[in-house]
């Protein structure tokens, strides 16, 4: 008999010098987990899952935004919330743009954006590329609101954002509007 008296496997003896392959030999059976250890695994499968159940929940500010769609929506948003310190913010010093109407720097843009009473945007077609520090972002955009007395286009209108990470968080550094 095996000298473990809390194994209930029968196990023979092996002549020495004998042939018998020793990973094919019986194995104690494991012993039981303790009870607080099976606890705090079951608490911490339970509690992880929660991120599935939830999913993502969308960037409210530029600095939780860690993708292109993210800053561009919380860039619009804050378009229409008439958060100019944040609309700053996010325009770096070299910022440029190109609309139908001509090329603008960061100062004609920033002008452009506070005549808008933005009421409302719709996002589609949006494609991002990753490179290195830069994003580019493309998507076609729609809005609802005015530009002083005239209605901004109602029509879907093509967008290109680059925006670069900087010390300062994520930057746009240039930006094209067409018209489809």
């Amino acid at each position: 008999m095996h000298p473990n008296p809390t194994c209930h496997f029968a196990v023979r003896e092996i002549a020495p010098g004998s042939r018998y392959n020793l990973a094919m030999r019986f194995r104690t059976p494991l012993a039981p987990v303790p009870v607080p250890l099976m606890l705090a695994l079951l608490c911490a499968l339970t509690f992880t899952s929660a991120c599935t159940f939830y999913g993502e929940h969308p960037a409210r500010a530029m600095s939780e935004a860690t993708g292109g769609e993210a800053l561009e929506r919380v860039f619009w948003k804050e378009i229409v919330a008439g958060n100019w310190v944040q609309i700053e913010r996010s325009l770096a010093s070299n910022y440029s743009g190109v609309t139908p109407a001509g090329t603008l720097d960061r100062a004609a843009t920033l002008d452009q954006y506070r005549q808008w009473q933005l009421k409302d945007f719709s996002i589609g077609d949006l494609k991002t590329e990753l490179n290195g520090t830069t994003i580019v972002v493309t998507y076609t955009i729609t809005l609802n609101g005015t530009a002083g007395s005239q209605p901004l286009p109602s029509a879907p209108q093509h967008m290109m954002t680059v925006w670069q990470q900087q010390k300062m968080g994520w930057m746009a550094i240039a930006h094209s509007v067409s018209q489809p």
